[in-house]
């Protein structure tokens, strides 16, 4: 349940802020049992397409699955790219099976595919307009991607990458502060708690915020 008096926008209001259609949150609008939202992610549409849409190449039967974390803003135009676009690399790549006609005796089993298994965003991450997102990449809590990247390989919790291919631009934090966010894992709070501290997550003040919450 969610009261209107209840700090925060009701998260299984699919377009949280009145009178705009494009954005929207995610997890009330998916339909697909492989794709795993969760609270408060957003996407900002180019056209009030829906995020579905924006997840290609999705097939069941392959098993992979998209998961997004909590607290997440991915923007316009960004595609996630699954393991169905794969084709076999052994030999021809040419899709030959999907035109029938004789040719789909030779469709490859999953053994023969070269899948890359889920595709998962952590939490607090932050992905720029047009950025492709190829299939099993493992982008970390708090990490950035720059607008117009192509991630191919996994990114750090709170790095910042972008490019084609996207490249580490830099690290957000030094590698003891980082450690400090990953544990303190503010997105797992409730509003109640999160109201109390949310102006030291704003601002990064994490030597508040650990006095807080420890």
């Amino acid at each position: 349940m969610h009261s209107s008096s209840t700090f925060g926008p009701n998260p299984n209001d699919a377009f949280p802020i009145k009178g705009n259609r494009n954005l929207q949150f995610i997890k009330p609008t998916i339909t697909r049992p492989n794709i795993i939202v969760g609270d408060y992610s957003y996407y900002d549409s180019m056209q009030g397409e829906a995020f579905e849409d924006q997840v290609l190449y999705h097939y069941e039967i392959l098993g992979d699955r998209l998961v997004i974390g909590r607290f997440c803003s991915i923007g316009p135009g960004t595609t996630f790219i699954m393991n169905g676009a794969n084709h076999r690399m052994d030999g021809s790549t040419y899709p030959f099976n999907l035109f029938g006609m004789g040719w789909e005796k030779f469709t490859p089993t999953l053994e023969e595919l070269p899948l890359k298994g889920d595709t998962e965003i952590g939490n607090d991450v932050w992905i720029g307009r047009n950025v492709t997102i190829m299939p099993g990449v493992k982008i970390g809590d708090g990490a950035i991607i720059a607008a117009e990247s192509v991630v191919t390989k996994h990114v750090d919790p709170y790095c910042i990458v972008g490019g084609n291919p996207a490249k580490l631009i830099r690290k957000r934090y030094a590698d003891n502060v980082i450690e400090e966010w990953l544990a303190l894992q503010w997105w797992n709070l409730d509003m109640e708690s999160l109201k109390d501290v949310l102006p030291y997550i704003l601002n990064g003040d994490i030597e508040t915020l650990k006095r807080k919450l420890t």
